[in-house]
């Protein structure tokens, strides 16, 4: 299972003899250094403002391997506003992802269209693909290691991900993950004229139950100036969810039929 919040030949490369197929093995690693069969956490989202205002949302997350890949659903549990609002995305055997968002407000399920992919997920810096970009499949990208670089003391590669085929919302990420520790740092996401859109920042890592996981994931708009601060306050590895999880029926209702 693919699991953490969620990224991503020159002269460089010969230079430093390594080849397109290190660079993806490399990222495959550092995804799956976490692996799991289940996960499940509560967290705290801190959305702050180009003004320095903020607001602060408590979510629940659920992560569970299934046929055709990974499954998510994430339940918002406060302030009241957004309280009930739940969220489930799920690999489909044609290697896309089906999305389905219940709103209290409308008392309804919506499904999220392939079109607004790129859209502002529940009003923070995260899109819709941002939520599952750690489960996105290596083979729809071609990787190369552009360098290796410092990064707050820790020697990382900086691999680039381009998308093979269009479809996908950024023309390419660059990705900082430790070299001798199969980590990843850092994030940045290009729009599609190349310009530097999205930062993503993964720090505070500790041991959870034998895995490296990042406690604090900051996501930052560079042009609007704001930026999405996810605080781990509980993940639990390996923890039964019941399959009643990953269906429409508990968008809708809360509950496991």
């Amino acid at each position: 299972m693919k699991r953490t919040i969620l990224f991503f030949v020159t002269l460089a490369l010969s230079v430093m003899g390594i080849s397109a197929q290190d660079a993806a093995a490399v990222l495959n690693a550092a995804r799956n250094q976490a692996n799991a069969d289940t996960v499940s956490s509560r967290s705290r989202m801190v959305i702050t403002a180009r003004n320095g205002s903020t607001t602060e949302r408590l979510i629940d997350q659920y992560s569970k391997d299934g046929p055709n890949g990974s499954r998510m659903v994430i339940v918002f549990q406060r302030p009241a506003n957004v309280a009930g609002t739940r969220f489930l995305t799920m690999d489909n055997a044609s290697g896309g992802e089906d999305r389905w968002i219940f709103l209290p407000n409308l008392g309804k399920i919506r499904r999220i269209a392939a079109s607004e992919s790129g859209g502002s997920f529940m009003g923070t810096d995260f899109s819709y693909d941002d939520m599952s970009m750690m489960n996105r499949d290596i083979a729809l990208d071609t990787h190369s290691i552009l360098r290796e670089e410092e990064l707050n003391g820790v020697t990382c590669y900086v691999i680039q991900s381009i998308p093979r085929g269009s479809g996908f919302v950024y023309s390419k990420t660059i990705t900082w993950i430790g070299k001798n520790n199969n980590l990843i740092y850092k994030g940045e996401m290009y729009d599609q004229r190349g310009t530097l859109l999205k930062v993503m920042e993964m720090s505070g890592y500790r041991d959870i139950q034998g895995r490296q996981t990042p406690m604090q994931t900051k996501l930052s708009t560079v042009a609007a100036g704001t930026f999405t601060t996810i605080f781990m306050d509980i993940i639990k590895f390996d923890d039964p969810i019941p399959e009643g999880v990953f269906t429409t029926s508990y968008l809708e209702t809360g509950r496991v039929r």
